[in-house]
C-alpha cells in the first residue's frame, strides 16, 4: 500500500506542491527517504521513529519507503516531519488516509511527539487556500496560519493530539487570527534640534519614496534621523502587511504568528556579507534587503561596507526584486526597499574642520568617497550634507 499525503516546497516566496508518497513493503526493516531532500528531511525518519515511540507506537520491522515528489525539486527544511509521520500512519492503517488528503501538513516533529514550529507557515496556507485543502500545522502557528481566510486549520500541539482528533476522541479548536503587531513607535522627528535642511530632505523622501544619502561628521544625528523615518512614512496597507508577513514567515521571524502592521526598518552592520545583505547562503534565505520590502533599509558608514556586497544592491534598487541563484536551486525575493544611508566625509569625519580635520585632507576624502561605484550613487536620489550641531541649536525650545 502507498499512502498520499500533501505538503509543500519554498522556494524563495512560491510554495509548491509536495505529495508524500509512503510504502510499506516486506524486504527487512529499513527507513529511506528519496526525492532530491537535504540533509534536515534526511534526518526526519530519526525524529519521526523516535516521535512514534514516544506515543506508544512502534516502526513496523518491513521497508518503508518515502518518496517526496517531484523528485527533482530540492526539498530543505525540517517540516517534513509531520507529513512523513502521518504518511507513514496511514499506511500502517492507524489514520484514515482519505481524511488526510483533504490537508496540506508542515511540521517539526520533537523526540516526544510535539510538533515545533517551521518558517513559512503563512506561506503554506496561502497556497492550502488556493487549492482547496486545509491545513495541519504546529499549534504555535496557528494564529499566523488563520490569516489565510476561510480554511480550516488544525493546529497540533503533538502528533497524539492529532492523532486522537483524527479518531475523534479529542476535538483541536479553531485558531483565531494572532493580533497584529504595532511595534514600539518610532522617535519623533519633530524632537530633532537643528538640522533643518537634512529634515526637509527626509520630509521630502519620505513623500516621494526616494533613496537619500546623508553625509556629515560624527555626532551631527544622522542615525537619528534616519530612525526617525518610519514615523512620518504612511501604514501598510492590508495587502502590504501580507507581503511583509510572508517574507518575515519564510524567515521564520514572525512573531507568534502576528502580522507586521509597521513598516520594516532594517540596519545591517556594515560587515554584513553579501549573503547577509541580499539573500542567499546554503538554503537560499532573504536577506536584509528583503526583510527591508516596503520599509526602509538603513546602511550607516556607507563607505565601510564591502564595495561588492554595496554593488550587489544595484539590481534591488533598480527592480525592485533581489534573485538569488544557486546551481540547484533559483528564488526570486521581493525587495522594494527605500534606501537611507549615511557616511562622514572623510575617515576621520572631520573634512573642513581646521581643529580636527587629519593632515591628509583633502586627498584623504577623496579616498573615501572613491570606495563608492558610481553606479549605486546614480540610484540614490537624494544627496543631503549635515552640518555638525551647534550649541545654539541645541538650546531651542520647540514648541508644539
Amino acid at each position: 500500500m502507498v499512502a498520499h499525503v500533501t505538503t509543500v516546497a519554498f522556494l524563495g516566496l512560491e510554495a509548491r506542491t509536495v505529495d508524500v508518497q509512503v510504502q510499506i513493503a516486506k524486504g527487512g526493516q529499513k527507513f529511506s527517504i528519496v526525492g532530491l531532500a537535504d540533509k534536515a528531511v534526511a534526518e526526519s525518519q530519526e525524529r519521526v521513529r523516535a516521535a512514534l515511540s514516544g506515543i506508544g507506537l512502534a516502526m513496523p520491522f518491513q521497508r518503508v519507503t518515502v518518496n517526496l515528489s517531484p523528485a527533482d525539486l530540492p526539498k530543505e527544511g525540517s517540516h517534513y516531519d509531520l507529513p512523513i509521520a502521518l504518511g507513514l500512519l496511514a499506511a500502517m492503517g492507524i489514520v484514515d488516509a482519505e481524511q488526510l488528503a483533504e490537508y496540506l501538513i508542515v511540521g517539526e516533529l520533537g523526540l516526544d511527539g510535539r510538533v515545533a514550529t517551521v518558517p513559512g507557515v503563512l506561506l503554506a496556507a496561502l497556497h492550502a487556500s488556493g487549492n482547496d485543502l486545509g491545513l495541519i500545522c504546529p499549534a504555535a502557528q496557528g494564529g499566523e496560519a488563520a490569516w489565510a481566510g476561510r480554511i480550516e486549520v488544525l493546529a497540533a500541539p503533538g502528533l497524539l493530539e492529532l492523532l486522537n482528533h483524527f479518531r475523534g476522541t479529542q476535538l483541536l479548536a479553531a485558531p483565531a487570527p494572532a493580533a497584529a503587531v504595532e511595534g514600539a513607535p518610532a522617535p519623533d522627528l519633530s524632537a530633532v534640534k537643528g538640522q533643518e535642511t537634512a529634515k526637509r530632505a527626509l520630509e521630502i523622501a519620505a513623500a516621494g519614496g526616494h533613496n537619500l544619502l546623508m553625509s556629515g561628521p560624527p555626532g551631527s544625528g544622522k542615525s537619528l534621523m534616519a530612525s526617525t523615518l518610519p514615523g512620518i512614512l504612511p501604514p501598510l496597507t492590508p495587502e502590504e502587511a501580507l507581503e511583509v508577513s510572508m517574507v518575515a514567515s519564510v524567515a521564520g521571524a514572525l512573531e507568534a504568528g502576528r502580522l507586521i502592521r509597521q513598516r520594516p526598518y532594517r540596519a545591517p552592520h556594515h560587515s554584513a556579507s553579501m549573503p547577509a545583505l541580499v539573500g542567499g547562503g546554503q538554503k537560499a534565505r532573504p536577506g536584509e534587503v528583503s526583510m527591508a520590502h516596503l520599509g526602509i533599509l538603513f546602511l550607516d558608514e556607507l563607505p565601510e561596507f564591502e564595495r561588492r556586497v554595496l554593488d550587489s544592491l544595484r539590481q534591488p534598487l533598480e527592480t525592485g526584486e533581489i534573485s538569488v541563484a544557486r546551481a540547484a536551486l533559483h528564488v526570486t525575493y521581493p525587495a522594494r526597499v527605500q534606501l537611507i544611508a549615511a557616511m562622514n566625509p572623510c575617515r576621520c569625519g572631520h573634512l573642513g574642520d581646521p581643529a580636527l580635520a587629519c593632515a591628509r585632507a583633502p586627498k584623504c576624502a577623496a579616498d573615501y568617497q572613491a570606495k563608492l561605484s558610481g553606479p549605486l550613487l546614480d540610484r540614490i536620489d537624494l544627496h543631503v550634507k549635515v552640518e555638525a550641531v551647534t550649541a545654539a541649536d541645541l538650546t531651542v525650545r520647540h514648541t508644539s
